[in-house]
């Protein structure tokens, strides 16, 4: 392909048109070199071979061919659509400086009010710590019921949520969100009893219900499906982040126990409670609806971007998934776009891993601070041995992300998951009353530090969706799943089975030898979709293909030039 260098500041007005069609006497600029066929190979993949910054970085697509242009125009509803020049050109170097800015200004952010969610919903360990069961007069089976109304209730929320969103927008909804839930979080301070606990619990899932899926929507306005995986991996390290900081809040803050007459684990929400709600007010102003919209009145009246730099955001996500202009990012979707949605077989694979692939290593993570307590640790010890589990999760969180974008293949990504969990319940099951407590210790750390491989299935069923409509819908689901999955093992670990849960790791162990098959399973059924489409699209002639893409109603990954990724 011939190398075109443009001047990195004016490449793009010498070489399109604002219309963004094709000139008749300006032919379009070369494109760069494909991504897809730089060199492959475990170690060519690891070492990402560097480009030539000042070489064209401008992905070939549909836009460069006349026909499928018009099929894939972005519509005039589309609120990215001025930015939108088929003939557009841009270096690495720009791209590279426009995506860290997307990073400092965008993930950085959404990382931070991901921190704030786990902060308040998983600080109930910590305060299991300080006596919190018997200072409400709770049993564990108490515990396992507000964990089953939090995961319930985040579930039932989770699709009306991603509704609201896509109607007002994640820039209005998500900060309203976190405003909804740390006024939840805060007012612990004043439970009392089993009736309250279980009260709060369902509120703060019910609230909290969509976040995620809200802002990996969010996210995709930005990012491209290669790009995204990884960033939903750092998106991810937030949470492990705020595992690692709370274990330190939380062993100063419970000493304030006695103060005011009051538990620790009381001042323990109403601080991080307070928190999060500073930040849920700040998301407001930290959070434009889209790439081209970040100009903000008396906050940042310049915006973020320049108009350059927003012609070569929208340009470089449309080229790599052109899908994403279909909707208006405030454009609600109606009862039969849900259901047709809902009703795509092609996703339900994913739903069913969404369903069982956390199993095997929820109880133990679940219950980590309590079997800490029980081994006989303090509270300053038992919160702060669960940091090595954390650093380990988070360690296992990036290996699992990076690998599935070089060996380019999500089963055998998210399927170490459970060939790292099998051995380790087996041993887990082999313990008894006489096993060192740092022996025990040794192994559940292990467990709980698993390889979190839910952001790659999150990005993984986006990825599969393909059009923004079913991408929302399938979000929401995918995560319902995931929290019917977790309402389940939030009751595998019980009262009569304790403290070392034989019965309980047995049913682990099957769980985690069956997902296994479902994953080898999963794998097969996509490269067989992929291996017929090949096979008919490949007979057409390139005539039969063009009339196939202006005339078609399929839509999504319906249609015969969509690929799976598997």
């Amino acid at each position: 392909m011939t190398t075109y260098v443009p001047d990195s500041h004016r490449a793009s007005d010498e070489i399109s048109e604002k219309s963004g069609g094709f000139s008749d006497e300006q032919k379009p600029a070369p494109l760069g070199a494909s991504i897809e066929t730089r060199p492959t190979g475990l170690w060519a993949s690891w070492r990402q071979p560097a480009v030539d910054l000042d070489s064209i970085a401008t992905q070939p697509s549909v836009f460069d061919d006349p026909v499928t242009l018009e099929a894939y125009r972005p519509p005039p509803q589309y609120e990215n659509t001025h930015r939108f020049d088929a003939a557009a050109r841009w270096t690495w170097r720009e791209e590279k400086r426009v995506v860290r800015k997307i990073d400092l200004y965008i993930m950085v952010w959404a990382g931070l009010m991901f921190f704030c969610l786990d902060l308040d919903r998983s600080n109930i360990s910590q305060a299991n710590t300080d006596n919190f069961l018997n200072d409400l007069n709770m049993t564990t089976n108490d515990f396992n019921l507000g964990n089953t109304l939090f995961r319930l209730s985040f579930l039932i929320a989770e699709l009306p949520s991603q509704l609201i969103s896509k109607r007002v927008g994640p820039d209005v909804w998500i900060p309203t969100q976190m405003i909804c839930w740390s006024t939840v979080a805060f007012s612990q301070f004043w439970l009392r009893g089993r009736k309250t606990f279980l009260a709060t619990r369902f509120l703060l899932g019910f609230c909290e219900g969509g976040f995620i899926p809200d802002v990996v929507l969010y996210l995709s306005y930005f990012y491209t499906k290669r790009e995204l995986p990884i960033r939903l991996a750092f998106f991810w390290v937030s949470n492990y982040i705020s595992h690692i900081v709370s274990a330190f809040l939380a062993t100063g803050i419970l000493r304030l126990r006695g103060v005011g007459g009051q538990a620790g684990w009381r001042y323990l929400f109403l601080l991080e409670g307070l928190l999060t709600l500073t930040v849920g007010f700040l998301s407001f102003f930290m959070m434009p609806p889209g790439p081209t919209q970040t100009k903000m009145k008396y906050v940042r009246p310049n915006g973020w971007f320049n108009e350059r730099e927003e012609t070569i955001m929208v340009n470089r996500v449309l080229r790599d998934d052109p899908s994403k202009s279909d909707m208006h990012n405030r454009e609600g979707l109606t009862p039969r776009r849900i259901f047709e949605a809902l009703k795509d077989w092609r996703l339900w694979p994913l739903y069913c891993l969404g369903l069982v692939h956390m199993i095997p290593t929820g109880p133990p993570q679940i219950y980590l601070t309590l079997s800490l307590k029980n081994l006989g640790f303090t509270t300053t010890q038992a919160n702060l041995l669960t940091i090595p589990s954390t650093v380990c999760g988070l360690l296992m969180l990036l290996f699992a992300a990076y690998l599935s974008e070089i060996i380019n293949s999500r089963v055998f990504a998210t399927i170490i998951l459970q060939f790292w969990a099998l051995p380790l319940l087996i041993a887990l099951y082999t313990f008894d009353k006489f096993t060192s407590q740092w022996v025990y210790y040794a192994v559940v750390t292990l467990v709980t530090g698993f390889p979190y491989v839910h952001p790659i299935q999150v990005a993984w069923a986006s990825r599969n969706s393909y059009s923004v409509r079913t991408r929302t819908i399938s979000a929401s689901c995918y995560n319902m799943f995931v929290q019917a999955g977790a309402i389940i093992y939030a009751n595998i670990y019980r009262t009569d089975d304790k403290p070392l849960y034989k019965r309980g790791n047995r049913v682990l162990i099957g769980i985690c030898c069956m997902n296994i098959v479902l994953y080898i399973l999963t794998f097969f059924f996509y490269r067989t979709i992929n291996r017929r489409r090949d096979r008919k699209w490949n007979a057409w002639s390139k005539k039969e293909q063009q009339e196939y893409v202006e005339t078609t109603k399929d839509v999504g990954n319906q249609r015969l030039d969509f690929r799976f990724a598997y």
